[in-house]
């Protein structure tokens, strides 16, 4: 039977905000055994609460560290996996700042396990217990959901037979984000028109090259 390269699991409150990871390429890629994504709803491991409170004053509710705990103690009891192959993170506005040259870092680890805070945060002895904090950015969010699905999509791409097309991956070119046109060669909008490059229209492939080079961000980490 063949292995997946990595397996995601997905310590969550809100299991439903992940349908994104089951679609177009991530679902492909699942259903070729590329990669494995799995869901663990946290409020399946407590009878009680999932938040509480939080010591000392403050406003908003907390998620209890004891649902977490136990989710996470589930997935490792199950795991084949040894503690070098695998890495626990947490997501973190005081975190390392995910990028991508820790796509490429993560991507070496048989099984990752993203712990999703939400609320007013999570308490702090489920960040003591991951291997990394990771922050995707110096701004607020509602839940780690959303970080998740980034990293998740973001190291998956990586991985050799996910994307059709291995050409796709911006390390086989060094650069990135330049722009694309497709036809029609000319559009109207509100009265003006919108027309493809001519450089892109003569087939001088040194010269399209060339421009997407001039146009495109090169990657920051090499």
């Amino acid at each position: 039977m063949k292995e997946p390269k990595i397996t995601f699991h997905i310590v969550t409150a809100f299991p439903e905000a992940f349908s994104y990871l089951f679609t177009s390429i991530l679902k492909r890629a699942q259903e070729n055994k590329i990669i494995k994504i799995k869901i663990h709803d946290i409020k399946d491991f407590t009878d009680t609460n999932i938040d509480d409170r939080p010591y000392g004053g403050g406003p908003g509710m907390v998620l209890k560290a004891e649902p977490i705990l136990r989710a996470i103690e589930n997935i490792l009891k199950k795991s084949k996996f040894e503690k070098k192959e695998r890495k626990i993170i947490f997501f973190d506005l005081k975190g390392k700042n995910f990028d991508q040259k820790m796509a490429n870092y993560l991507k070496k680890f048989k099984e990752l396990i993203l712990i999703c805070g939400h609320y007013e945060g999570v308490d702090e002895r489920v960040a003591k217990i991951s291997d990394i904090k990771i922050s995707v950015g110096n701004f607020i969010l509602s839940g780690g959901e959303i970080p998740a699905m980034i990293l998740v999509d973001s190291i998956s791409r990586l991985l050799s037979g996910v994307l059709n097309n291995p050409n796709s991956l911006e390390e086989k070119r060094n650069y990135f984000s330049f722009p694309v046109y497709t036809r029609p060669e000319k559009l109207k909008f509100l009265g003006k028109i919108l027309k493809v490059p001519k450089v892109l229209l003569k087939g001088n492939h040194l010269e399209i090259k060339k421009w997407r080079e001039k146009k495109g961000k090169f990657l920051w980490y090499n």
